[in-house]
C-alpha cells in the first residue's frame, strides 16, 4: 500500500491532493452513491480512509479504461460481493470489448472511404471547369450504395 495510506484519515483537499481529483469529483462521487460517506469529524469536515481513497483511486483508472459511472457502480457491486465476481466482470469486460471493437470497424471503415473523397475534391479542385455547379463529393455521399462514384 501507498506510504500516505497509512495515515488514519484525511480531510477531503488532502485526498484530492493525493488522488489528483478534484474536491468537486470527489463530493460528486459521493453523492451519487459510488463512495460511501466519509465519517466527519465535530467541525462537519470529512474524513477518508485508506478504502475510500482506494476506492476514488479505482473510480479513475476505471474511468481512464471507458468504464461509465454506471458500470463502475457495478464493479464496486462485484468486487464487494466476489463469490459472483468472476463471471460477472468477464461479461462486462466482453461488453465493453465488443463496443470498443465496432468503434474500431466503425473508424476503419472511415480511413478506407475518406482518402477517395479527399482525391475526389483534389480532382475537382484541379478541374473547377468540370464542377463548376457542385463539388462531386457531397453527391457521392448522398448517392446510395454501389451506384456511388468510385474515387
Amino acid at each position: 500500500m501507498l506510504e500516505w495510506m497509512s495515515a488514519t484519515s484525511l480531510q477531503i483537499g488532502q485526498v484530492a491532493q493525493k488522488t489528483g481529483l478534484s474536491v468537486d469529483a470527489i463530493r460528486f462521487y459521493e453523492t451519487s452513491g459510488l463512495l460511501p460517506r466519509p465519517a466527519r469529524t465535530q467541525g462537519g469536515y470529512r474524513l477518508y480512509e485508506a478504502r475510500e481513497i482506494a476506492d476514488l483511486e479505482f473510480i479513475q483508472r476505471a474511468q481512464q479504461l471507458g468504464f461509465s459511472l454506471n458500470e463502475i457502480r457495478e464493479l464496486f457491486s462485484i468486487q464487494r460481493h466476489p463469490h459472483e465476481a468472476c463471471k460477472h466482470v468477464r461479461d462486462l469486460i466482453a461488453q465493453k470489448l465488443a463496443v470498443v471493437r465496432i468503434k474500431i470497424a466503425e473508424l476503419q471503415a472511415m480511413d478506407t472511404e475518406l482518402p477517395g473523397a479527399l482525391r475526389q475534391c483534389r480532382t475537382a479542385l484541379r478541374q473547377p471547369t468540370k464542377h463548376r455547379d457542385s463539388c462531386p463529393v457531397p453527391e457521392a455521399i448522398t448517392t446510395p450504395g454501389p451506384e456511388r462514384k468510385k474515387a
